[in-house]
Formats: C-alpha cells, sequence, structure tokens
C-alpha cells in the first residue's frame, strides 16, 4: 500500500488522526480505573496536537498540546 494513498478515499493522515482522535476518548472514558489512563490520555492529546499541525489545522494543534499538559499535569498531581 502506498503512503499517499491510503485505503480508498482516505489517506494515511485522516488514519492517523482517527486513532489520535479515537485513543482519546478510549483513555478519557477510562482515567477512573486508573492513573496510567490520565498519562495515556496526554499521549493521546499530544498525538491530536500532531494531527492538527500536519493536517494545517493549527488552532486545533495548538489547543490539543494544552490539553495534553494539562492531562500530564493532572497525572503527575494524582501520583504524589
Amino acid at each position: 500500500m502506498c503512503f499517499r494513498r491510503g485505503i480508498g478515499n482516505v489517506n494515511m493522515l485522516t488514519l492517523f488522526g482517527l486513532f489520535a482522535v479515537t485513543a482519546m476518548l478510549v483513555t478519557y472514558a477510562l482515567e477512573n480505573r486508573s492513573t496510567w489512563f490520565i498519562l495515556a490520555f496526554a499521549a493521546a492529546c499530544a498525538l491530536g496536537s500532531v494531527y492538527g499541525f500536519l493536517q494545517g489545522a493549527w488552532p486545533f494543534g495548538v489547543v490539543e498540546a494544552i490539553w495534553s499538559v494539562v492531562a500530564l499535569r493532572r497525572w503527575y498531581q494524582t501520583k504524589q
């Protein structure tokens, strides 16, 4: 499979964005089960930020980067 072609009309960047947003949803829903899901949510937000910048939607990228920092801070506070 060619990197640029993707599957049908869906390119690899769109699939990456779908993965990032799905990971954000799942890890957010599971945050109450373990503090590690808070850390995973922060990582998923970072992936969402990367997607936003790669796609050209820099405001989305900035907001997701902020959410990633907020989640990292929450994870750090819950670990103490």
